[in-house]
């Protein structure tokens, strides 16, 4: 339990962090690009190595319905979530608010799982990549509310309620499925793995190639070698 208490710490903190950076020394949007780049990277070794690969092995049926089933459900969320926010972003106020849904959208699952996953003795992998995709997310949150003309106090609690929000699901997830069979454990695990799949496809990539270019590809590789590098570990 220290452990998983640990690893949501750290997993959460990038989001003050990053939102404290964004307010007052925001970098150049190629900077960004390059960090949710690699973050994408190093959640593609992760979702193959700490999150599908166990979850297969618990119990390739399951999993297998569990993955598109976490895939679906980030879809039509974030669908939805397109919908509502897309006016308010156009009239010039939301565009921040819109990527602090996404990154909870995005967090709690993959939270959920590093707790899940710290019951099969993994974890280190999953932190990294999260931690690498949240502060550049964060980061470009935070910013977009300054340009709203948001306070930068107001701007930084709501970073720091959201940090403390994600760091729940790494406890309950370690908690509440640390003495459960390993064929339920494939249905967290599937299920984290589709959404987080998911979101890479539909939100960080997509993000990171549009304030990058093709370069940020380099930065992809990287992040996904460095995170394979340290699953080995």
């Amino acid at each position: 339990m220290t452990q998983a208490i640990l690893y949501a710490v750290i997993a959460s903190s990038a989001l003050p962090i990053g939102a404290a950076i964004g307010i007052w020394a925001a970098p150049p949007k190629r900077v960004t690009a390059a960090l949710l780049a690699f973050a994408s990277g190093a959640l593609i070794t992760a979702v193959a190595f700490e999150l599908f690969e166990d979850a297969y092995r618990a119990g390739p049926g399951n999993a297998a319905i569990a993955f598109l089933a976490g895939a679906t459900v980030f879809i039509v969320a974030d669908s939805w979530l397109d919908r509502r926010t897309h006016a308010k972003a156009a009239a010039g106020a939301a565009v921040g608010f819109a990527l602090l849904l996404g990154v909870t959208l995005d967090g709690v699952p993959e939270n959920l799982a590093m707790g899940v996953s710290l019951i099969e003795g993994g974890g280190p992998t999953l932190l990294v990549a999260i931690f690498a995709s949240n502060l550049p997310e964060a980061l470009v949150g935070a910013k977009k509310m300054r340009d709203a003309k948001l306070s930068p106090g107001l701007v930084m609690l709501i970073w720091v309620g959201a940090a403390v929000l994600l760091a729940i699901p790494v406890v309950v997830g370690y908690a509440a499925l640390e003495h459960v069979a390993p064929s339920t454990l494939a249905w967290p695990l599937g299920f984290a793995a589709g959404a987080v799949l998911a979101s890479l496809a539909d939100t960080l990539m997509p993000e990171a190639f549009e304030e990058g270019g093709p370069s940020v590809a380099y930065a992809t590789a990287l992040g996904f070698l460095a995170s394979f590098v340290i699953s080995t570990l």
